[in-house]
């Protein structure tokens, strides 16, 4: 969706917080036995920490790796809904060992048994908050955003095959 390195870097944050903020809500609920009112404002306090991670995996190394992935088994010419599930099923599978180690690391008693229960318990949850919420609504702020601009540059592009 994003055209430009600025948009694209707009659509990671906008993705980083959304995500981030989701799983540390899960997480929170998990070591608290449940979820509160209280777990929403104890997720905040991570965020300031865990959303820059987040970013800066994704933009820089887990985007591209996603994509390459991704396309190890769909087309071009596939769909286009069918391209971005895809990319962001790969997007998880990678996202979610890295960012429950580095939880594990910053959060918890660090072990390989409790890395491995994190990523566990947030596997599911991650691709799930990925796929059916987080990914959606990110697309939607990035188009509420950006959207005349994205319109302007597709008709262009019309206007370009065109000619």
């Amino acid at each position: 969706m994003p055209k430009t390195k600025f948009q694209n870097v707009v659509f990671t944050i906008i993705m980083a917080c959304i995500m981030v903020y989701g799983m540390i809500v899960y997480n929170v609920a998990l070591n608290t036995g449940g979820v509160t009112n209280q777990t929403f404002v104890l997720a905040l306090h991570e965020m300031p920490i865990m959303v820059p991670i987040a970013f800066v995996l994704e933009f820089f190394v887990v985007e591209k790796l996603a994509a390459r992935l991704a396309f190890s088994f769909m087309r071009p010419t596939d769909r286009p809904q069918l391209i971005t599930y895809a990319i962001s099923t790969m997007i998880v599978c990678i996202m979610c060992p890295v960012m429950s180690l580095i939880a594990t690391l910053l959060f918890k008693e660090p072990s390989f048994g409790t890395w491995i229960h994190t990523f566990g318990c947030n596997l599911p949850m991650a691709l799930l908050w990925q796929l059916l919420y987080c990914g959606p609504l990110a697309r939607l702020l990035f188009r509420l955003i950006f959207g005349k601009q994205l319109k302007a540059d597709s008709v262009s592009q019309q206007k370009e095959t065109a000619a």
